[in-house]
C-alpha cells in the first residue's frame, strides 16, 4: 500500500474513531488512558519477546514454539471497525497458509470481555489462534498505540515488518514474502 493511501486511511480511521466515541461505543476510560501511553509501533528489526498466553479455544500458546519459525501478531477487537475490514483478510491467509511449516498466527483480542472476543470469533466462523489480552499479558507485551496492530516477527526473533491500522489483501498477502 502506498504512503498516501495509508495516511489517508489512518485521517479516515481517526474521524471513525472519534465518531465511535461520541456514540458511547469507546472502551472503558481507563481503556482510553491506557492507549493514550502506549508505545509507538517497534522499530523493525527490534527483538519481540513473548509471553506465554492462554487461547480462547483452551490450548495454550508457548513462545518455545514460535522459535525459528515466522510469527503473525495481530491485536484486534471486535468494536474496531478497521479490525472489521482486516480481519477476514487475515483469515483467509491464515487458511491459504496455515498447513505451510515454519510460521504461527497469534490474534490477540483487546475486547472488553472474553466472552466477547468469544462471541465475534463464533458470529464469523474464524478459528485462527487467538489469545484474549489480560493485564499480565499486556504488562509483559504491551500493544503499540492504534488498532489494529500487525508485526511479523521472523525467524531470529526481530520484526520484520510493524503496521497500524487497516491492512487490505495485497497487504496481508505480501506477508507470505517471509513464511
Amino acid at each position: 500500500m502506498t504512503r498516501n493511501r495509508r495516511d489517508w486511511m489512518a485521517g479516515a480511521g481517526a474521524l471513525a474513531l472519534a465518531t465511535v466515541a461520541a456514540r458511547g461505543w469507546a472502551q472503558p476510560t481507563d481503556a482510553a488512558a491506557a492507549e493514550a501511553k502506549a508505545p509507538p509501533l517497534p522499530a523493525l528489526g527490534t527483538p519481540w519477546a513473548l509471553p506465554p498466553m492462554e487461547l480462547l479455544d483452551g490450548g495454550r500458546f508457548e513462545p518455545v514454539r514460535a522459535d525459528g519459525q515466522v510469527l503473525v501478531l495481530y491485536w484486534w477487537a471486535s468494536t474496531c471497525p478497521f479490525c472489521a475490514v482486516t480481519t477476514p483478510h487475515l483469515n483467509a491467509f491464515w487458511q491459504r497458509h496455515r498447513q505451510r511449516p515454519g510460521w504461527q498466527l497469534l490474534t490477540l483480542s483487546i475486547d472488553r470481555t472474553r466472552e466477547a472476543a468469544v462471541r465475534y470469533l463464533q458470529q464469523r466462523g474464524y478459528a485462527f489462534p487467538c489469545a484474549w489480552v489480560t493485564p499480565d499479558i499486556q504488562r509483559a507485551m504491551p500493544k503499540p498505540k492504534g488498532l489494529p496492530i500487525t508485526l511479523v516477527r521472523g525467524r531470529d526473533g526481530r520484526l520484520l515488518m510493524a503496521e497500524r491500522g487497516q491492512l487490505f489483501a495485497e497487504d496481508i498477502d505480501a506477508i507470505a514474502q517471509w513464511l
